[in-house]
Order: structure tokens, then sequence, then C-alpha cells
């Protein structure tokens, strides 16, 4: 059955997913918990929004795998996953935009998974300074972590691939890898053969992280169809944000985060977004968890100003586009739909004013021309009641007018006419009661027909 979702810009659905069990240490769990009690919700609310707090999930925590040495922790990562998919499922389905904060960066698979739950098309914004292309066998550590993209599209774990029944969860070209600083050589590898583009952190500084952006959006249609935006703070360069624990050195600089969060974030068709890696141990008085509030504030707040709903705009305008059409309808038919019945009312009222503003009788070779084109009609629409009676007066003028009696050729036309209808618009009843008076009446009065005349044309 399908479900309309109808989106509500001025509100947010806050979740938290509190895991860590994808990493290969603790302390991403802790970050929705820290993240509201520096301010999240209060900030928001005083930007215009309408925040609903969903909870957190289940916490997911590292633990030392040793046994799985490929690919760490999996059932923690599954059931973190599965418990978020149905959440943020409700939170789309509401019209609100999901804010997903984690954790580690395998929740954006989960919150994926939920919007595709109503959009048939997901694409994916990665901005991350890893490109987490590994895979349980070219993976140095089996951090499920550094593995999120080749889950995404259908590779690596098969655990992960049966999360979502129907692979990928987003096609290759559909995804643009954000930031990106540093990869592994079978990373490198791979992104030489796929159409997944990946925008190095080196060549956005060089062209501008807004121009940048607007490119990545342009490539994998973020303009046309709904897409998720993962955000994982080691995307900033570590001189200008270390509470995470992987800070990268050559990355994002803060402006360039700024920049590019502005551009993703004010779609219409963002379907949701996810804020990853936040380690509240290593930020021990606060500002980084402040200065993160800013950017997601930032970034969001001017949805504020985007129109709630495309579709209804788009009703309205096809609505004009009739009601301008409406009078070219009326003067040249076509294949269209029936007209209403006001605009049925005024062509009746047009022949009226016409056949009122000719008083003179018809002309004789009007008369003569009158039978032949009832005799051959042509494809009309039918006429009015108002016609059809002023056919029937000059019918009866035509009659009183005429002491010869019309030809035989006339009188046999008008049968054969009835013999032998063309695919056309019928007559009216009335119209066709006075033709038959009249060859009635012509036949009454006819002796001896002279030589049949030629058909009018």
């Amino acid at each position: 059955m399908a479900v309309k979702i109808v989106r509500q810009p001025m509100k947010i659905a806050l979740l938290g997913a509190p895991s860590s069990a994808a990493a290969l240490s603790a302390g991403h769990e802790r970050a929705p918990a820290a993240l509201r009690e520096a301010g999240l919700i209060p900030a928001l609310v005083a930007a215009g929004f309408e925040v609903t707090d969903l909870g957190d999930a289940t916490p997911q925590l590292f633990q030392p795998d040793d046994e799985h040495p490929r690919a760490r922790n999996l059932p923690r990562v599954l059931a973190g996953l599965r418990e978020l998919r149905p959440r943020v499922e409700i939170a789309v389905k509401s019209g609100a935009l999901p804010l997903v904060i984690g954790g580690d960066c395998m929740i954006v698979l989960g919150t994926i998974a939920g919007t595709r739950r109503y959009y048939r098309n997901v694409g994916l914004v990665y901005m991350d300074s890893d490109a987490d292309l590994n895979e349980p066998a070219t993976s140095p550590s089996g951090c499920v972590d550094g593995m999120v993209i080749s889950h995404v599209i259908g590779k690596g774990a098969a655990e992960m691939i049966r999360f979502w029944n129907q692979p990928p969860l987003v096609r290759e070209p559909e995804i643009a890898l954000f930031g990106v600083s540093r990869t592994d050589p079978a990373e490198d590898q791979f992104l030489t053969r796929t159409p997944m583009r990946a925008y190095r952190a080196s060549d956005i500084s060089k062209r501008g992280a807004a121009v940048a952006a607007q490119q990545a959006l342009d490539r994998m249609h973020g303009a046309g169809h709904e897409f998720v935006l993962h955000f994982d703070v080691d995307v900033i360069s570590s001189d200008e944000f270390r509470a995470t624990n992987y800070p990268s050195v050559g990355a994002l600089r803060l402006a360039e985060a700024r920049e590019a969060l502005a551009v993703f974030a004010r779609q219409p068709h963002l379907a949701a977004m996810t804020v990853c890696a936040y380690n509240p141990a290593l930020d021990p008085d606060g500002s980084a968890a402040k200065l993160l509030i800013e950017l997601i504030v930032e970034a969001l707040a001017p949805r504020l100003a985007v129109p709630s709903e495309a579709p209804a705009v788009t009703s309205e305008s096809a609505a004009v586009g009739e009601a301008e059409a409406a009078p070219a309808a009326e003067a040249a038919p076509v294949a269209v739909s029936a007209p209403s019945e006001e605009t049925a009312q005024a062509a009746g009222n047009s022949a009226a004013v016409t056949e009122e503003a000719i008083p003179e009788p018809p002309t004789a070779a009007e008369v003569e021309a009158a039978p032949a084109a009832e005799a051959a009609p042509v494809a009309v629409p039918a006429p009015s009641e108002e016609t059809a009676q002023a056919a029937t007066d000059s019918a009866a003028v035509t009659e009183e007018a005429i002491p010869e009696p019309p030809a035989a050729g006339e009188a046999e036309a008008a049968p054969a006419a009835e013999a032998a209808p063309v695919a056309e618009s019928g007559p009216s009843d009335e119209t066709a009661q006075a033709t038959s008076d009249s060859a009635a009446a012509a036949e009454e009065k006819t002796p001896e027909p002279p030589e049949s005349e030629p058909e009018n044309p």
C-alpha cells in the first residue's frame, strides 16, 4: 500500500544510536547522551525547529573479538542495525527529518534501510576522511567500520549483505565520497574502476568546498531523488577537531566542512542525516561538542525557508495551465477532455448572440445549399438546443419563400444520408424532426421533379 510522506521542514526526529561495536575502541557510544547534555535540542529549538526526541537504541559496545579477526563484533553490529532500522522508518513516516547521532559509521546502513522503506531510490553523500571500502578479505584490522561503503554496495561480509534482502542498499553511481584524505592500496585500486566518485580533500580545497559539494550532488543526482547525508567528524582536520578516535591530518579545514555541509543539508531531497565518531572522552572541556552542535544547527537552519511540499506547488501550476488552455480548446476543439458545464453554457450564449445579429432571411443560394448541407453533414459537434431551434425556424421560412418544389436529387439525397450515416456527432432530435417534415412536404408538392441539380460540395 503506497504511503505519501508529507514532509515537515520545521520538524526533526532525533534518534540516538550509541554504538562502538564496529570500531576498534570504545567511546563513540557516549556521543548521543553527551550532545544532548551539551544542548543540541535547545539549540535546534532556538533555531526554529520542532524536535521530537525518539530516544536511544540499545548500546552496542566494542569488545575484543579475536575469534573473528577478519570482521569483528558482527553480531553486535547487526543487532544495532536491526533495532535502528524500524526507528528510522517511524521517523521518516512522520514527515520529520531523521537526525541520527552515533556512534560508529555502520549506523548509516540502518538509516538508509529505514529511509528505503518509503523511498525507492536513495543516494548517499558520505563525508568522511576514509573511503571505508575494505572487505573482510582485504582489511588489515578486521574493523567493520572500515567496510561501511562495501556493505552499502553489496560487498563484504555475507551477514551484513543479508541485512538488506535486495542489495545493494545504494547503487555505486549514486554515492559521493566527500573529503577523502586517507585510503588503502586496495581501496585506491577499486576507485579506479567504479562509477562511484571520490572527492579528495586536496581537490576540494583547490576548487572550493561549495562548488565541489554542488558538483557531487549533480553527479549522484541529489537534486532529483532522496539521499542520506553522513557526517563523520574526522572529515575535519585534526588541528581543528580532535575529539575523535581517528583524527585526520590533511583533511578538510573547518570552514570547508561548514561550507559543504550547508550545501548538502539545505537540499529538499535530504531524507536523513547521520553524525558519527565524536568521542566525549576526548573532549574534557566540552568545546568540541559545542562546535559540533553549532555546525549541525547552522547547516540545517536554511531548511526552514524551503517550501514545505513540492508536489502541492506542481498541482497548483497544472491547474493554472488548464485554465489558460480552456479558451483555446473552445475556439478549436481537439482531442481533450469534455468541457465543463460553464464552458458549454458560454458556447450556447455565443451561438444565441450570433443568431440575433442576423435579422435578414436566408438568400436563394443559401436555401438551395441548405438541403445539401443536411444531406452530407461534416464531422462537427452536435448543435446546442438554441441552434436546433434556429434551424427549424429557418426551414419553415424556406418552405414559405420558395414556390417551386425542391429538385428530385435533393429529395432523394436526404433519405440516402439517413441510410448511410458517417462517423460523426449526430444532429439533435429537433433537427432530425425538422429535416423529416421538410422532406415529407417536398414529396407531397412534387408532381414531376425537374432535372437533378449537383450537390453543394
